[in-house]
């Protein structure tokens, strides 16, 4: 599809504007090539990327509670501001092979004017409480993006690990690695700050079971 709730990257994610392409430093923690990059049944992110962040938090709620707003995508606008709208292209439960099609306001770059980049996201590979993988474009106003992006979820001692790493490809962001790499480390540790604040809210901050 992330605070001030920034911007989503996509891909659910969330591929985030390419607002601040003039930027020239990634976020704290951003490693451009991170060792033993994340999977889901066997499948990653894009190895060739040269756009790539990868962060991790502890949310303190139960599992099922987390999974569950990060599978019901129609009701992502409910909790990440920056998703302005989400379609279902599937019905039932998210599966490989279902799609979702969702958008984000982009402000104005030095490469793009404001736009509102349109993510069509595709599942690859799911894993029910444990992982999920999807891909697809995102496409705005002199804006194309490709994004493959994996989530892990597993339960420790203070509640689960939220794992997430994606990748980047497309004409403007390899054109601007930094700073596109600092957008989508931006999107991703907004994400996982609103993923934790509504899960814990749902729980008052309670010790996942």
């Amino acid at each position: 599809m992330p605070s001030t709730r920034h911007v989503r990257t996509a891909f659910v994610a969330v591929p985030l504007a390419l607002a601040a392409l003039g930027a020239t430093a990634a976020p704290a923690g951003a490693a451009s090539r991170p060792a033993g990059s994340l999977t889901c049944r066997g499948e990653g992110v894009d190895p060739d990327a040269a756009v790539r962040y990868r962060t991790q938090t502890v949310i303190h709620a139960p599992l099922s509670t987390i999974w569950k707003l990060q599978t019901e995508v129609g009701r992502w606008p409910s909790w990440q501001s920056p998703v302005a709208t989400t379609e279902r292209l599937y019905h039932g439960p998210l599966r490989p092979g279902a799609a979702f099609r969702w958008t984000t306001p982009v402000p104005p770059n030095p490469s793009t004017p404001a736009t509102s980049l349109t993510i069509t996201s595709t599942v690859r590979q799911i894993k029910h409480n444990a992982c999920i993988r999807w891909t697809g474009p995102a496409v705005g106003e002199g804006l194309h993006i490709d994004g493959v992006h994996v989530w892990n979820f597993s339960k420790v001692k203070d509640g689960v690990l939220v794992r997430t790493e994606e990748t980047h490809t497309g004409p403007q962001v390899d054109a601007h690695v930094p700073a596109a790499t600092k957008i989508l480390g931006d999107g991703l540790e907004g994400w996982l700050r609103d993923l934790k604040t509504a899960a814990e809210a749902h729980h008052g901050g309670g010790r996942s079971r």
